[in-house]
Formats: structure tokens, C-alpha cells, sequence
């Protein structure tokens, strides 16, 4: 059993999903970021793969990235930084990212040299359904990574459920249609999750986008398995000279 499908198996709600930018702000903050984040309470560590083009990353994301390009962060490194912390390494990790840089560096070594340093699972927004059902699911199942589908209010029923069938680990519900790190309207976010959780789906629900502290964590986390985190993380981190200690402050102010 993968440690995605353990962990939701282990606890059922208020699972918190916390994401970050390899490379940001220094070059070797990954895995001191993943030993805090372990440390101080998040069940899932999301890992964005930074490139100058994220579609559906808002300004803080999109910052972060630049800077974590600036500063050599590259896939290679990325898997260098993970092998060498991977027996410290027991939260699941999730590798976030864009197909662009992906192909490039090979999808079946990519595959390979991620589950090899610990990876748990992948989310690739822009890897259609069609090209995931006849070639690269496959090749993500061999390597025994899970692989989230991210679905948005306004994705039809029948598309939810086709997503929620190819979709292993769990299902990443978008609270609205804008970017990461916007403003969400709660109303609107409750009624689409009180319909997710009319479809009887097959995976758990994480809902990402907006969420960004302990009240919008416990609105989301109502009627879904729990929530990500990610430009609010970011934002602390911006001038973070004690990783550990910001991160220990961020996540109590949600969790307590």
C-alpha cells in the first residue's frame, strides 16, 4: 500500500497537505523544509518542480519559482537533494509540476528516478486526460506513483467521476477557477464540495487553492478530507531565516 493511501486509510479528516517550491528561498532549503514540515504536523508534503511558465500558479507561486530557477534549482538537483534525505523522509511526498520540463528530462526516468528517492505520488495539471488514459498512466503505474487529477467547480459530474476513476491517492478539488493564493468565497466552496460529497466519488477530496489559515483550513476540511496549503506557507518563508522556527509558528496557528 502506498503512504498516500495509508495516511487517508490511518486518518480521516483534517488531513493537511502543505505545499512549497523546491529551491526557494535558498538552494538547499528542500529538505529542511520537508524535516520541519514533518516535524510540526503536515500529513503531506507537496514539492513544486519550478518552470518560468506555471499556468495555474498565482504571483507569490510564480515568484517563488523564478527565484528557485535563479538559484540552480533543476530536476536533477531536486532528485539529488531527495535521495540524500530519503531515509529521514516519512511523510508522503507528492511531486507537483508541468509536463514541459518532465519531457524533457525523460517521463519514464523521471517516473523512475522519483519513486526510486521516495516519491509518493505526482500532479501534473496540464497532462491531459486522454494522453494520461493511452500513454503515460502506464508508465506512472509501474512505479507505483499515485497520480492526482485536479478537478474545478465547474467540471461536470460525469468528467468528476472519470477523473475520480484514473485518479489514485486522492482527488485535488480547485475551490474556484483563479489562480493559487486568491481569495475564496466559502459559500461558493461549500456548495461545491456538498456536491462532491453527493457523487459517492472513490478517492478522498484535498481542496487547494485560497486556503490559508486555521479558518479557511477548518471551512474546507467540512466537507472534504482536508486541505493544501501553499502561497500562505510561501509568503512566511519569504524572509525565513529560521526555517524550523517559521514553520513550527505557521502551522500551529492552523492545527491548534
Amino acid at each position: 500500500m502506498s503512504r498516500i493511501k495509508a495516511l487517508f486509510q490511518r486518518k480521516k479528516e483534517k488531513i493537511l497537505n502543505v505545499y512549497f517550491t523546491a529551491g526557494y528561498p535558498q538552494l538547499d532549503s528542500t529538505v529542511e523544509i520537508i524535516k520541519a514540515l514533518q516535524a510540526h504536523g503536515a500529513d503531506l508534503i507537496e514539492i513544486g518542480m519550478p518552470y518560468s511558465d506555471p499556468l495555474a500558479d498565482g504571483p507569490v507561486i510564480q515568484a517563488s519559482s523564478a527565484i528557485a530557477l535563479a538559484n540552480g534549482m533543476t530536476i536533477v538537483k531536486l532528485f539529488e537533494q531527495l535521495k540524500a534525505a530519503q531515509s529521514e523522509i516519512k511523510v508522503p511526498l507528492i511531486l507537483m509540476g508541468y509536463m514541459n520540463p518532465v519531457l524533457q528530462f525523460g517521463f519514464e526516468k523521471f517516473c523512475a528516478e522519483a519513486a526510486q528517492v521516495g516519491v509518493d505520488g505526482l500532479i501534473l495539471p496540464d497532462l491531459p486526460e486522454y494522453e494520461f488514459e493511452t500513454e503515460y498512466g502506464a508508465i506512472i503505474k509501474k512505479y507505483g506513483l499515485n497520480f492526482i487529477f485536479l478537478i474545478t467547480p465547474e467540471t461536470s459530474d460525469a468528467r468528476i467521476k472519470k477523473l475520480d476513476e484514473l485518479s489514485t491517492g486522492f482527488l485535488y478539488a480547485v475551490s474556484s477557477s483563479a489562480t493559487t493564493g486568491s481569495e475564496t468565497d466559502f459559500n461558493a466552496v461549500e456548495k461545491y464540495l456538498y456536491r462532491l460529497q453527493a457523487l459517492q466519488l472513490n478517492n478522498p477530496i484535498l481542496v487547494g487553492f485560497g486556503i490559508k489559515d486555521k479558518e479557511s483550513f477548518t471551512a474546507a476540511s467540512k466537507y472534504a478530507s482536508g486541505a493544501i496549503i501553499g502561497s500562505a506557507y510561501i509568503k512566511a518563508l519569504e524572509n525565513a531565516e529560521h526555517v524550523d522556527e517559521i514553520t513550527a509558528h505557521f502551522l500551529s496557528k492552523i492545527l491548534k
